[in-house]
């Protein structure tokens, strides 16, 4: 299995709290590094799947299943593919 480097931003929480890290840690985003800039909450992912698409798709499910939503998906174009 790969690991894709990819960012989720996310559009819903009021901001970036030790709590939403904690529920977001325990929906799964465990492989992601969340942070707050200008009020907008990004977690960036390391994320272990057999393929780009799906490690986003489970990603954008974990995001999901504590309520909030994702605005967009950044892929910078030099790490497109999987990273050791």
């Amino acid at each position: 299995m790969n690991k894709y480097r990819f960012r989720l931003v996310v559009s819903d929480p009021s901001g970036l709290t030790e709590s939403v890290a904690e529920v977001l840690y325990s929906a799964g985003c465990d492989d992601s590094t969340p942070s707050q800039c200008n009020g907008t909450l990004t977690l960036d992912f390391h994320r272990e799947a057999p393929s780009l698409e799906e490690a986003i798709q489970t990603a954008i499910a974990n995001v999901r299943k504590v309520g909030f939503a994702t605005a967009r998906v950044e892929i910078d174009p030099a790490v497109v593919g999987s990273v050791g």
